[in-house]
């Protein structure tokens, strides 16, 4: 089992590692999701994920939720063929959680040094907590 520590660490950059890890037969667990991070200046950020969830209809999606947890478990379901047999069960194996469960706190979190925030070439960002407060 992986577990991953998504405090500020880049959404898209771990979330493509999670969505790898999954297919290949591991159980991946997100802890901290709230406190991911979403690169780009904080407005447009809110104004396209705005615009995500109030595109559609209420009847027939698409449904984004305002759960952290959930938000990033759907960013990873994204990099997923998760409308096959295989990314289906690979989806499975993947869940998040905001904040630090009982069950994880001593075990040591795997660090992605490719995703952290610190990468990024300017300092625009905020977080995935942040950001579905606002909406």
């Amino acid at each position: 089992m992986i577990v991953i520590d998504a405090e500020k660490l880049i959404l898209g950059r771990f979330a493509t590692f999670a969505a790898k890890q999954a297919l290949l037969g591991e159980e991946v667990r997100v802890i901290n999701a709230d406190k991911a991070v979403i690169s780009g200046k904080r407005d447009e950020v809110l104004a396209r994920i705005k615009n995500a969830r109030d595109r559609g209809t209420p009847a027939k999606g698409p449904f984004i939720t305002r759960m952290p947890d959930r938000y990033v478990r759907r960013v990873i379901r994204g990099m997923l063929p998760y409308k096959q047999q295989k990314g289906a069960a690979a989806f499975k194996r993947v869940l998040c959680y905001s904040g630090v469960p009982e069950e994880f706190k001593d075990v040591k979190p795997v660090t992605l040094e490719q995703a952290q925030v610190a990468k990024l070439p300017n300092l625009k960002f905020t977080t995935v907590g942040e950001v579905l407060k606002h909406i």
